[in-house]
């Protein structure tokens, strides 16, 4: 009997939880995807099983899908999720040859990602009012977002006890329960004392240990962090479209543009490859060649 698309997506998780160790974000979005695929059979009327998908199938699915989605990121995104699926399929037997294997992704370019000048990061900061009763919260998040370089999910899971003051490092947990020591400055440090207080004042629901807290007591969502930011965005007039990730970006950036060297950039995001870390050298042309007029002996 062949495996149901239930079953299927089911013990694909199972197995991205187990074997892969990616976050529960990651696992949602890679079902998200093969959940997509069956969408697509359901729509076209054909009840057909994962094991008996085909190459043409895979191909049509991604004109289908791209009909609404044109950007091809995120076909890129959809289709890697897809490959994935039935690598997994691959390796437990069920089916002897790998449909996906032949489909090509669609050209995406160099989409170089938003960044915030430091100036605009000031801006945004004096635009927190501190004397409200999230004031002070709000801009140890700012700090530790551009002063740590943090995902969002990196930032909402941060523990009180992740922070060694002396040693100027926070144990950050990345994706894959991977954990990575990204040094902490002593700005990013005071804004968190100064949070403190308020925070020991909140009735704490569930983990003590977590640093960033709403009102209630409870652990910050990341679709909080992006409402907080988007507030701030608008009132310091700041047109960009900016995001958490914005900080993440700007933090690598600028300490890119003031000479630090590339793997230890890399060491601080903690990204598996270097390749992820080198699109940061293409932000600011007028750095690079300054560099190379500076240290080319032949310049």
């Amino acid at each position: 009997m062949s495996l149901t698309w239930k079953q299927a997506i089911k013990d694909f998780e199972t197995y991205l939880r187990l074997e892969k160790s990616l976050s529960e974000n990651s696992i949602e979005a890679y079902s998200g995807d093969v959940q997509k695929l069956e969408d697509f059979f359901s729509e076209e009327g054909t009840a057909k099983p994962p094991s008996s998908v085909s190459y043409p199938d895979l191909k049509d699915f991604l004109a289908w899908f791209a009909a609404d989605n044109c950007n091809a990121r995120t076909q890129s995104r959809v289709l890697s999720g897809i490959r994935s699926f039935f690598r997994f399929l691959l390796i437990e037997g069920e089916i002897s040859e790998n449909p996906a294997s032949l489909l090509e992704s669609p050209k995406t370019g160099l989409k170089l990602p938003e960044v915030l000048s430091v100036a605009e990061i000031d801006k945004l900061v004096s635009a927190i009012d501190l004397s409200r009763e999230e004031g002070h919260r709000n801009k140890a998040i700012i700090e530790t977002l551009y002063g740590c370089g943090l995902r969002v999910s990196e930032l909402v899971n941060l523990h009180i006890t992740d922070i060694h003051r002396r040693e100027g490092y926070v144990i950050v947990t990345g994706k894959g329960n991977k954990q990575r020591l990204v040094p902490i400055g002593n700005k990013t440090l005071k804004q968190i004392e100064l949070y403190l207080p308020g925070r020991s004042r909140l009735r704490v629901i569930h983990d003590q240990n977590i640093l960033f807290l709403n009102r209630r007591g409870r652990k910050l969502t990341r679709a909080m962090i992006f409402t907080i930011i988007k507030d701030l965005a608008a009132k310091a007039d700041i047109r960009k479209k900016i995001s958490p990730h914005t900080f993440r970006h700007s933090f690598a950036t600028h300490l890119i543009e003031g000479g630090a060297d590339l793997r230890a950039v890399q060491e601080m995001l903690g990204h598996e490859s270097i390749l992820t870390t080198e699109i940061y050298t293409h932000i600011d042309r007028s750095f690079l060649r300054d560099t190379l007029l500076m240290f080319h002996p032949r310049a």
